[in-house]
């Protein structure tokens, strides 16, 4: 993604639970990492999807995911959370998968992903422009 703009950072714990029979983390829960992360920066800026409360939000129309190196318990990885700039109504969100190092500090890339987020009427089911107060937020184009 060109232009891209580093908007949040996590680090999740790797449970043993989210290992598989090959001994290494399943490539869903990858997923489940990518999302802890999006979820925690769109909670950040206010544009958590709930259309109980709301009656416009985000949704995910498609999720890749890179898988670069294993990723074993015990660990802890840093989720590098990326936008890029806003179409109307839609974004791309990228994340980078670090494992953090016995020095603390995040090391190789172990997997790379993203999602095109779409901002829609929930009740229509139709997209709409992204508001203005989160379109501040973003990278200009």
């Amino acid at each position: 993604m060109n232009n891209k703009h580093h908007v949040h950072t996590m680090r999740i714990q790797i449970r043993w639970g989210d290992m598989d029979a090959m001994g290494h983390v399943n490539n869903t829960v990858y997923f489940r990492y990518i999302e802890s992360a999006r979820i925690a920066w769109l909670d950040q800026v206010g544009a958590l999807p709930d259309p109980t409360a709301s009656s416009e939000g985000p949704v995910i129309v498609n999720a890749n995911c890179s898988f670069l190196k294993q990723l074993t318990y015990p660990g802890e990885i840093e989720v590098s959370t990326f936008v890029g700039p806003p179409g109307r109504s839609s974004i791309e969100v990228t994340h980078e998968i670090r494992l953090i190092g016995p020095d603390g500090q995040p090391g190789q890339l172990s997997a790379e992903g993203g999602a095109k987020v779409v901002w829609i009427d929930f009740k229509a089911e139709k997209s709409r422009p992204w508001p203005e107060r989160l379109r501040a937020l973003l990278p200009i184009a």
